[in-house]
């Protein structure tokens, strides 16, 4: 075991140290490679190290450079050394961590965290918090704790009784909601197409000015970052109208809640912490490794009572449970790097992450936009949205970006226009990342 972790670890170092001197997206060759994996399966046994070593032959190349330094697509960072070896060390524990019983070390990690967590992204303190995949399952977990407790003040209990006979729910969402969290209403048996969209303006930010009147059973979702733009909901105005209404008030802050942690963008968030639930990720500007995303939920009561799991044979201590908290009962334990990644950065460092990110993005746009491209968005935290003249010809410069392989950037469709859209979110992207990807740009775009 020793020798092939070992022969692992040396493996997975030239892989990273290697990145920066191979493009970004595999080759046609390195996919076509891939077709050596589907055969079918052998009778006998193989050899672990012969199994590893063909993996990193032919997996190897045919990965997306997520982990380096220049792929700005899908708002994905990179992992952090620290959460990258505890995540290593995590997978020799092999813990599940639903049970204290079963792993105090997972539970203890997940309760520790949850408390750094709320108080960096500012959250009240008293809020209850899942570990879970990402956001759409941050987003699912959430809202079923909403789904409890709206339903509970008109007295349904929906977890005994279902949907069935149910009193109506009115979902609210915003006219550019993350298809991740329309995703999570339809797995909760709210509705994909029940929900009311509320307007928005020219950056995506919902207009508190057309919200429908509120009454019953209602969940309002917000967005803590655009996905295409990073700007934020007017969470202030909308909390308040929202719960004079008796309504609750969930937020999709998959990657903008960690904008909290930074004295230069917090301000982004006001209101924010007014709300009643909320979502983000960890793989994203935490920069842990896959998958981790994160639900909190101010009435820690509601999420229990949503995720409840009972059995004979699962004993209950006096310890914080993690099953009682989130849809799975058997899972990795995702809080042992959430953990190292926060004690290696400190505040400080996880301040300086997101606002270099920020810095970085506002440099693309800049240099982009001296060389002739045309920014969409107002670029106030770490997304780009860039055109080239018309759909077609920013189509056309994506794929030779992407097939250029100095940097990998994705397109969107935002409001009639057909953009590249740049997500800097990485902790290992510098400056001379970002100079040598205008570069590529520019030159695909003059091309």
């Amino acid at each position: 075991m020793q020798d092939l972790l070992n022969r692992t670890a040396e493996i997975a170092a030239r892989y990273l140290e290697t990145l920066d001197e191979r493009g970004v997206a595999p080759t046609p060759e390195a996919l076509a490679r891939l077709a050596e994996l589907n055969h079918p399966l052998q009778q006998s046994p193989q050899s672990p190290t012969a199994i590893l070593e063909m993996l990193d032959r032919i997996g190897s190349p045919a990965t997306m450079g997520m982990a380096g330094r220049r792929f700005f697509g899908f708002v994905i960072g990179g992992s952090l050394p620290a959460a990258l070896a505890a995540n290593w060390l995590a997978g020799a524990w092999d813990q599940c961590p639903g049970l204290f019983a079963a792993s105090p070390i997972g539970a203890a990690l997940e309760e520790v965290s949850l408390g750094w967590l709320l108080d960096v992204l500012k959250l009240p303190a008293e809020s209850g918090g899942a570990f879970v995949t990402g956001a759409t399952m941050a987003n699912f977990t959430a809202l079923a704790a909403a789904r409890h407790a709206v339903l509970e003040r008109v007295g349904w209990d929906v977890e005994k009784d279902g949907l069935f006979g149910a009193p109506p729910v009115t979902v609210v969402v915003g006219g550019e909601v993350h298809p991740s969290l329309i995703k999570a209403l339809g797995m909760l048996g709210l509705g994909r197409s029940r929900v009311v969209r509320v307007p928005v303006d020219g950056q995506g930010r919902m207009r508190a000015s057309e919200m429908p009147p509120l009454s019953g059973p209602t969940i309002v979702c917000l967005q803590a970052g655009n996905v295409n733009t990073g700007a934020f909901d007017p969470a202030a105005e909308i909390c308040a109208r929202a719960h004079a209404a008796g309504a609750w008030v969930h937020v999709d802050g998959a990657f903008g809640l960690w904008a909290a942690a930074s004295p230069r963008y917090e301000h982004l968030l006001k209101g924010v912490a007014d709300a009643d639930s909320w979502a983000t990720d960890a793989h994203k500007w935490l920069n842990v490794p896959y998958d981790s995303g994160l639900a909190f939920v101010r009435d820690p009561l509601a999420l229990q009572r949503a995720m409840a799991v009972t059995a004979a044979y699962l004993p209950q201590g006096e310890h914080r449970e993690p099953s009682q908290f989130t849809p799975e009962l058997s899972r990795r334990a995702r809080g042992v790097e959430i953990w190292a990644a926060l004690r290696s950065l400190g505040r400080t460092g996880l301040s300086d992450l997101i606002e270099r990110n920020c810095r970085l993005a506002r440099r693309f746009a800049v240099e982009l936009q001296r060389g002739g491209s045309e920014i969409l968005n107002d670029v106030v935290l770490n997304q780009v949205l860039v055109a080239f003249s018309d759909a077609g010809r920013t189509r056309q410069v994506i794929e030779r970006v992407q097939k250029d392989g100095t940097c990998w950037c994705g397109p969107t469709e935002w409001q009639g226009r057909t953009a590249m859209r740049i997500s800097v979110s990485s902790w290992a992207t510098r400056d001379e990342d970002v100079d040598r990807s205008v570069t590529a740009i520019l030159r695909a775009a003059g091309d």
